[in-house]
């Protein structure tokens, strides 16, 4: 009769289960290789149809169905105008008197000059001095979609004149380069017979004059051109 061997079995036992061990080792490695390759081919359909796309034909930008921002103004020459104008910002221009009826004091021989110095979306101030007389502005206004003209007179102290800020409303007659703006009823009101002025204010299109014009019941009364092509150097 054959003797009882333990560590025989022992030994057995062992070699089993590296075998049950190498056996699930294996079948684990092989779930994960199959998953590896799954998701490489997954990557490489992608990339295949994005590559395919890349070489047909180019789409056409989306549209942009934004609204352009509205201009200040309702009338397009209006705006056109202002753009021009402010187009000056920054810079000094000296002018002449090239016209004053018998109705006033002439103006020739004295120093006049134009400075464009606040240029903003809906205004623009244009201080004019004459000689040492620094009282005068002259603003351009985007009022309700309209584009308003005053002068502005103040005292040294920054106080306003008598009749500060007369002026008018542009009409539908001007352009780009040239507006019109008959007197207010405030204008009528402040200016003796001031009620039938219409002040003109206009550039030429290749913006080397720049016109101050006024009218009173249909006959020229002043006008003070400046020259555009010389600014002067601060």
């Amino acid at each position: 009769m054959r003797k009882y061997q333990p560590q025989k079995i022992h030994e057995n036992q062992k070699t089993m289960n590296r075998f049950l061990y190498i056996s699930l080792s294996n079948e684990i490695l092989t779930k994960t290789l199959k998953k590896m390759l799954r998701n490489y081919l997954t990557v490489m359909t992608i990339v295949s149809v994005l590559a395919l796309a890349g070489c047909g034909p180019r789409t056409q930008p989306a549209e942009d169905f934004t609204e352009p921002a509205p201009g200040l103004f309702e009338s397009d020459a209006h705006q056109a105008f202002f753009n021009n104008l402010a187009s000056l910002c920054g810079q000094s221009f000296i002018g002449e008197q090239v016209y004053r009826s018998h109705h006033g004091e002439s103006w020739a021989g004295r120093d006049m000059i134009m400075h464009v110095t606040i240029c903003e979306d809906d205004h623009i101030h244009i201080p004019f001095h004459v000689d040492e007389d620094h009282s005068r502005t002259w603003m351009f206004l985007a009022e309700e979609g309209q584009l308003r003209f005053r002068h502005q007179h103040l005292y040294e102290d920054g106080t306003h004149e008598e009749g500060s800020m007369y002026g008018g409303y542009a009409d539908d007659r001007g352009n780009a380069f040239v507006q019109y703006f008959p007197a207010d009823e405030y204008s009528a009101q402040v200016i003796e017979d001031g009620g039938g002025n219409v002040w003109t204010v206009s550039m030429d299109e290749a913006l080397t004059t720049f016109s101050y014009r006024l009218d009173r019941d249909g006959e020229k009364r002043f006008e003070i051109v400046f020259d555009l092509t010389n600014p002067l150097v601060r």
